[in-house]
């Protein structure tokens, strides 16, 4: 049975991913590997998250652990896209403000 939150969750982060999918493209026009690392990243998120719901205490508890240091792993990508003059600091804004309320979520998940 799927539990509300993590419905919610997961399409948290689907969001989030759909709304930086164009940023990721424009970094990996200009930067093939960056762009790469940041969709992994991103998509680690999503996979991290649902393995965690699936897990029993520890492991769920490193699973969600894994899910954070990716989400921040994709945030610093699209902020190094910034300082390589990829993308623009005001495209990436609504992202990366999006990338630390779903940190914060995914936290309280590590601490529970």
């Amino acid at each position: 049975m799927h539990s509300p939150l993590r419905q919610q969750l997961l399409e948290q982060i689907l969001h989030v991913i759909e709304q930086a999918r164009p940023l990721v493209e424009a970094v990996a026009r200009r930067d093939r590997d960056l762009g790469l690392q940041i969709r992994r990243a991103l998509s680690s998120v999503a996979l991290n998250v649902s393995e965690g719901f699936g897990s029993t205490a520890g492991n769920a508890r490193l699973r969600f652990e894994s899910a954070r240091g990716s989400l921040y792993e994709a945030q610093a990508g699209l902020r190094v896209g910034v300082a390589w003059g990829y993308l623009s600091a005001e495209d990436c804004a609504q992202v990366l403000g999006a990338i630390d309320r779903l940190g914060a979520r995914v936290f309280g998940l590590s601490r529970r």
